[in-house]
């Protein structure tokens, strides 16, 4: 018999599912991208670079992660839709193969102060059920150990509407974790009276000393004086009981004052408004300083910091309550949670101990889960934002991630890699906002936005390989091999802040003494205790500037020329080159477009769909009223001057007509800051973290102080940026101050002249200084991980 013979088959033809293998982007708008086409490939791992400002968060979170999530939540009943955020779609002319985008952002988590790192992951509802069944005594459900949960019992009649209408007597009762005292904040405010008045003048001699409260002024004389409440020339020290508590806090009351209807409130809920409500960075110098001051916040003695009631403290399993656990490190916590046996909670013990394993392998062990969330830095809540991500099964999704670098020593940045790599093996598709080269090294496809920043940039100026980008032209390609030299001579010190016993956090007694008149560079792995030594341990006083990473608030009428003060000097000026009032030349006052009040745009509402938003046509979106507009200065009305870059109105108000030295001092800071190319009109919520931060840095170059306190300046930087910034810093010590920077980046610390290095490790296992010295000596004597890394970063 004839052996068969085998016809050679053809390869099957491509399944058409498997033809959509990536991201096709056409023609996108948003923001500053100018008409940007480009295609992604799905389950790699596309890392995105450019200057600040160049539109890589335009491109990936406002268009790409945008459309997703819109996408899907149109997948939902219009009546469900009603309830959740709505959002227009991206101004792009396609979007394809998009998959569902998860967002791991770098916005800070809430600054609630009942919110902290284990309300904001799910482990404190997880250890408030192992207690509710474990705990001995026994004292209630799982809310009984939640201090977000109050005490509540009521009782009364009600009324049953079933056949005959019978009332019925009832009480009710639920259990709550929340400390009265506190209300669940841990701790509790005071507003130290001596601060506000002095209490030997009558209110006619002047009592107040409450900035702009002057005794002539409206809100003293007119009304607390005429309201009739109070003796306006008694002593305040003399008022009687009665005229205290309606001095300080009687409810909002309508009075009389010269045939005026005005409103009488207590100078507590006063002060409150007026001030305590306020974002603390936006206030005025001396409005800050008289808020510091009179505000104090101390440990409520109720329940010792913990939030809770006696009765959830007093329930404890293995000797050890709810409070302890929540105080514990995670990584402590996880090994005493590994150490319980018990069945019946097994699943629960189970998905407890994964979420808190996951905390220690992305480096983030060395937290608590009572640690305010508010106080995490971008970087550390963006890595907690990714603890549910971890362990998930689901796989051909689109991780977004912004610069998960941030905040993290180079020992730490491989740690970072090796998770990003893990979601992509997964099968996933991982895009990454990103600046550090360490992170760019690990891309499978890069994409380099440019070629500048703002209005210079919006287009791509490179996608491909690795190697492709290093051997482009682009700014990111001529940059991404610069590495800083050591310094061959470091400046002297002029003195020396002293700190003495510093036990802040997990300080562990430190002495040290940070030289000034120099740059001095706080180093160490995350968790090693830098903010704890200088934030808290540095003596907050008139001479101390501290630029932190807290984030701006301001709505969309905020901008550059509103948040450093620029407006002010530039409406005074066209007021009185056009004989008017300066408020004419505000839009968020009476120079207003009467029609969109000011915004520029006219919003829809929509209902469950997008609120469209289009141009106001009255002022066409100048924002100002016609007749604002006819007034000019040096040419320009103030239309035209808010849309000036910040280096063309740096010339404009230079010299000329239009010459005014105050607002060129300002315009100046931000040109030093690297912030030429953002317009004056610019809303505060269209920056980058980079931009927010460097603005509030030129805001704080114009206060009064030897010593600025930076913490991490480069966050947000290009690596053509940080040598702009090395520069500003040079510039503030040979101006006389003294610099002191806590900083992860190695060209920072290479051009340092003094490094102070903590550690060995995070939480309790760091809080010593392991090194203090020039860098040279530092990369000599390599004897800590930041000094190796270091060593390697200048090729020593």
């Amino acid at each position: 018999m004839a052996p068969r013979t085998k016809t050679p088959q053809p390869p099957p033809a491509p399944h058409a599912a498997d033809s959509h293998d990536l991201i096709r982007v056409h023609g996108a708008r948003e923001n500053n991208l100018k008409d940007v086409s480009i295609e992604l490939p799905k389950r790699r791992l596309t890392v995105f670079t450019g200057v600040s400002g160049s539109g890589k968060s335009s491109l990936v979170f406002a268009t790409i992660a945008a459309e997703s999530q819109r996408l899907i939540n149109e997948t939902y009943p219009a009546f469900v839709q009603g309830f959740m955020p709505n959002q227009a779609r991206p101004d792009v002319d396609v979007l394809d193969g998009l998959t569902t985008a998860i967002i791991v952002d770098q916005q800070r988590m809430g600054s609630d102060p009942r919110s902290t790192v284990g309300t904001a992951t799910d482990a404190n509802a997880m250890l408030r059920i192992l207690f509710s069944r474990l705990g001995d005594p026994h004292i209630g459900p799982p809310g009984a150990f939640a201090f977000n949960v109050p005490s509540v019992s009521a009782s009364g009649a009600i009324t049953v509407e079933r056949g005959n209408k019978k009332a019925v007597k009832a009480t009710f009762s639920r259990t709550g974790g929340m400390c009265h005292r506190c209300e669940g904040r841990g701790s509790v405010s005071d507003i130290d009276l001596t601060q506000l008045y002095d209490d030997s003048k009558s209110i006619a001699e002047g009592a107040f000393t409450i900035p702009g409260w002057k005794s002539d002024s409206w809100w003293t004389v007119r009304i607390y004086a005429d309201s009739g409440f109070l003796d306006p020339n008694k002593p305040i020290a003399k008022f009687t009981k009665k005229e205290m508590q309606d001095f300080l806090y009687r409810e909002p009351t309508k009075v009389k004052v010269e045939g005026s209807t005005l409103t009488f409130e207590g100078l507590i809920p006063k002060i409150q408004k007026s001030f305590l409500s306020k974002d603390r960075e936006a206030m005025q110098p001396h409005i800050r300083e008289f808020v510091d001051r009179a505000v104090t916040f101390a440990t409520c003695p109720e329940c010792e910091g913990t939030r809770l009631t006696e009765g959830a403290r007093s329930s404890k399993i293995n000797k050890i309550s709810i409070a302890d656990a929540c105080a514990m490190e995670i990584r402590d916590l996880a090994e005493w949670v590994r150490g319980l046996d018990e069945p019946s909670v097994a699943p629960l013990l189970e998905a407890l101990q994964q979420t808190l394993d996951s905390f220690v392998e992305i480096g983030l062990g060395y937290l608590a889960l009572d640690r305010p969330s508010g106080t995490l830095s971008g970087g550390e809540a963006q890595r907690v934002k990714m603890i549910r991500h971890l362990g998930s099964s689901l796989t051909d999704v689109t991780y977004v991630f912004d610069e998960p670098t941030i905040g993290l020593h180079p020992h730490d940045i491989q740690r970072m890699n090796d998770l990003l790599l893990r979601l992509r093996d997964k099968g996933n598709t991982v895009l990454v906002v990103e600046h550090k080269p360490e992170a760019i090294a690990i891309a499978d496809h890069v994409v380099d936005l440019g070629p500048g920043a703002g209005t210079a940039g919006g287009t791509v100026c490179f996608e491909g390989t690795l190697e492709g980008l290093r051997a482009s032209d682009t700014v990111t390609g001529r940059h991404l091999d610069d590495r800083a030299v050591l310094k061959d001579e470091v400046r002297k010190p002029t003195g020396a802040l002293e700190i003495r016993g510093a036990t802040s956090h997990n300080l562990r007694d430190v002495d040290v003494d940070i030289p000034l008149g120099v740059l001095t560079v706080i180093t160490g792995v995350a968790g090693s205790g830098k903010s704890s030594l200088v934030h808290g341990s540095i003596p907050a006083g008139e001479n101390v500037i501290a630029v932190d990473q807290s984030p701006i608030k301001g709505s969309r009428r905020s901008n550059p020329a509103t948040y450093t003060g620029l407006l002010e000097p530039i409406r005074k000026a066209f007021a009185k080159a056009n004989g008017v009032k300066p408020a004419l030349f505000s839009a968020n006052s009476e120079g207003a477009c009467p029609t969109c009040n000011g915004a520029g745009v006219i919003f829809t509402d929509l209902g469950m769909m997008a609120s469209v938003s289009s141009p106001c046509e009255d002022c066409e979106g100048k924002r100002f009223q016609a007749s604002v507009l006819e007034y000019h200065l040096g040419g320009r009305d103030i239309s035209e001057v808010l849309a000036m870059s910040v280096a063309q109105a740096e010339e404009f108000f230079a010299s000329g007509e239009a010459a005014i030295p105050a607002a060129h001092k300002i315009l100046d800071r931000l040109v030093d800051v690297g912030l030429g190319y953002l317009s004056l009109g610019q809303p505060l919520t269209t920056l980058s973290g980079g931009e927010r931060q460097r603005l509030k840095l030129a805001t704080h170059m114009a206060d009064k102080g030897g010593v600025y306190v930076l913490d991490e300046p480069t966050t947000g930087l290009h690596l053509a940026d940080v040598e702009q910034l090395l520069g500003l810093l040079d510039r503030l010590v040979e101006s006389g101050k003294s610099v002191i920077v806590i900083e992860h980046h190695q060209a920072v610390m290479a051009h340092a002249d003094w490094i102070i290095d903590l550690g060995p490790g995070a939480g309790h296992d760091g809080g010593q200084i392991v090194f203090e010295g020039t860098p040279a000596d530092l990369v000599a004597a390599r004897s800590t991980l930041t000094g190796e890394h270091l060593a390697e970063y200048v090729g020593e």
